[in-house]
């Protein structure tokens, strides 16, 4: 049986004429009859009783009437979420991030996403960069804002570069590097530095022992914890110098951000795969591109 027979068979029942049915399809009613009488057949069942001056329906022909309602509310339904999920504005996105570094923007950015699709389903994971690469590159993730890391290249996934974030000194606001507007690394010479565990964030740790080979010096490491927070707690006790990015710190923060030169920078990127680019993630990319361009992904005015 055609969808289409099944329209045909409503606009009898509901008309409970033939004439008026085929006016109201635009079809020749001989069509129109030969359909409802397929449908019968299909069906094993009379759908109307019919005389030289009406039309009635069964009682089959009153169960098919309402379940073709049904089924009628049913796809008219499927066929708008078909269309919202086309242009992306039903869906699911599945979103894998390392926190401290989008801490200024990924709420904002979710919110905007959300007023404007608020259909999709949005899933969270926070991981740590290289977990980030792997889950997206196995369609766990549907993206990720994360850093490049070592085997980032051979996953062949996609990427756009958010922010180079710059390298600098967090100290207590009564340090003696404080009050400096920048700082060379060979001040960092004799200082214990505190930076995260190469495991959780190599490119961050890279970044930080090129600064010092180029300094001329080995860094002189007192704690490589697990997690940013950490970092900044063990320089709150005055346990050593920490190491971060220029995103960690913002200006209400107890704790003071001195830049690192000359200037060394990690990335900040969205990746994602191009197999797994579905229209809730295009939104998404759209407007963090777009949010980017207008300087309002780090700007808390944005």
């Amino acid at each position: 049986m055609e969808l289409r027979h099944l329209r045909y068979f409503q606009a009898v029942a509901e008309e409970l004429s033939y004439s008026r049915a085929a006016r109201r399809l635009h079809i020749a009613q001989p069509a129109l009859s030969r359909a409802v009488q397929e449908i019968e057949h299909t069906l094993g069942a009379k759908l109307f009783d019919r005389t030289r001056n009406s039309v009635r329906l069964t009682p089959a022909g009153r169960v098919l009437l309402h379940e073709a309602a049904l089924i009628f509310e049913r796809w008219d339904e499927a066929m708008r979420r078909v269309r919202r999920t086309a242009v992306g504005e039903e869906g699911e996105l599945r979103l894998g991030y390392i926190g401290p570094p989008t801490q200024p923007f990924l709420g904002r950015v979710l919110g905007e996403y959300r007023r404007r699709y608020p259909l999709v389903s949005i899933h969270l994971e926070e991981r740590t960069p290289e977990r980030v690469w792997e889950m997206v590159a196995k369609g766990r993730l549907s993206l990720g804002l994360t850093r490049p890391v070592p085997m980032s290249e051979t996953l062949g996934l996609r990427t756009i570069l958010l922010r180079e974030e710059r390298l600098g000194i967090v100290v207590p606001p009564k340090h003696k590097l404080a009050g400096k507007k920048s700082i060379p690394w060979s001040l960092l010479k004799s200082e214990p530095l505190i930076v995260l565990a190469r495991r959780e964030g190599a490119g961050l740790h890279d970044a930080m022992l090129a600064g010092c080979r180029a300094a001329g010096f080995a860094p002189k490491l007192a704690h490589t914890p697990s997690l940013i927070g950490a970092v900044l707690s063990y320089v709150e006790a005055g346990a050593g110098v920490g190491i971060v990015t220029d995103s960690i710190v913002t200006p209400e923060h107890p704790l003071r951000f001195v830049p690192l030169r000359p200037a060394v920078t990690v990335p900040l990127v969205l990746v994602w795969q191009e197999d797994e680019d579905t229209p809730p993630v295009q939104r998404f990319r759209e407007l963090i591109v777009n949010w980017q361009r207008a300087g309002k992904l780090w700007s808390r005015k944005g």
